[in-house]
């Protein structure tokens, strides 16, 4: 009862080809293709997505030091 041998999947493939027949298997796999393609490629975009949102801001050195300036350290009364 373990793994299946030869003989086993030679029944299996000609049980598929009978159900399916010859001509629907290459058509099945291209559109099986197509699925794994478009999910890959929803996967990158959304892979994207999230890079984009963790990016910080484009600050420029002389905003980045305006700011710096006004945000002074706050002293304490002696």
């Amino acid at each position: 009862m373990g793994s299946m041998s030869l003989t086993h999947w030679l029944v299996v493939l000609l049980i598929v080809l009978v159900l399916f027949g010859a001509g629907k298997i290459p058509r099945l796999m291209g559109d099986m293709a197509k699925g794994i393609k478009a999910f890959k490629s929803g996967m990158k975009d959304e892979a994207d997505k999230v890079e984009d949102q963790a990016k910080p801001a484009d600050v420029t050195p002389a905003a980045a030091n305006t700011a710096a300036k006004q945000v002074e350290p706050e002293k304490k009364a002696s």
